[in-house]
């Protein structure tokens, strides 16, 4: 357990943690798709092609023509990067917790492998009255579960990684947790399931976004 007197911090993964992307995804990447004359995927089985960037996105999107990923890949970019606030939004309780985090005084930071411009366009969308420690999303750095991105941002705002509580809704989440030296928190109203975030290191699974804050206090 995390000693009283040491500072601690929360990251938040991006999509199906603090917002439900995906059907601005799926919208995206159906259109791509269809440009190349490819078939199109349901928006729920989105849940299972996104949470390790772009590129694998498209390559797991275009199915057995690899030889269209890329292509594909950054027409889907070039769409959502300005397309990507429209059937977007929070999960219900998000705002809440920020704001509850805020007047903690608990840094709050999130960690995306969605492409960073992307990452901070929906943050200060969607979170304008909300203070972030840091954001970031796919630079040069190895996108999670390498967990680089998670250190930089541990080193940045001056926490160490093990004072932090990382909320995920996938294994690539827990998996970058867990790999950092962080406590993986998965929660249970994103994209994949609850066997899949235990399975993957979760010390705690929440169903809501306040529970967090029971967590924080023991």
């Amino acid at each position: 357990m995390l000693k009283e007197e040491e500072k601690r911090a929360v990251v938040f993964d991006l999509d199906g943690t603090l917002t439900n992307t995906l059907e601005d995804i799926a919208n995206a990447m159906n259109r791509a798709l269809r440009m190349y004359g490819l078939p199109e995927w349901e928006t729920d089985d989105y849940r299972y092609l996104v949470g390790n960037g772009v590129r694998i996105l498209a390559q797991r999107a275009v199915r057995d023509r690899q030889e269209l990923a890329e292509k594909v890949g950054a027409e889907y970019q070039a769409w959502y990067g300005a397309h990507n606030q429209e059937k977007t939004g929070p999960y219900e309780g998000i705002p809440e917790l920020l704001k509850e985090l805020n007047a903690r005084g608990i840094p709050v930071c999130v960690l995306s492998n969605k492409p960073d411009p992307d990452t901070k366009n929906v943050i200060a969308h969607y979170f304008p009255d909300i203070r972030f420690a840091k954001v970031l999303g796919q630079t040069e750095l190895p996108i999670k579960p390498d967990p680089a991105g998670a250190i930089a941002i541990a080193r940045e705002i001056g926490v160490s990684p093990e004072n932090f509580m990382y909320l995920g809704d996938t294994a690539v989440d827990m998996k970058c947790a867990v790999n950092a030296g962080m406590h993986p928190i998965g929660v249970l109203w994103g994209f994949r399931t609850a066997e899949e975030l235990t399975g993957n290191g979760a010390e705690h699974l929440i169903s809501e976004p306040m529970e967090l804050t029971a967590l924080l206090d023991r």
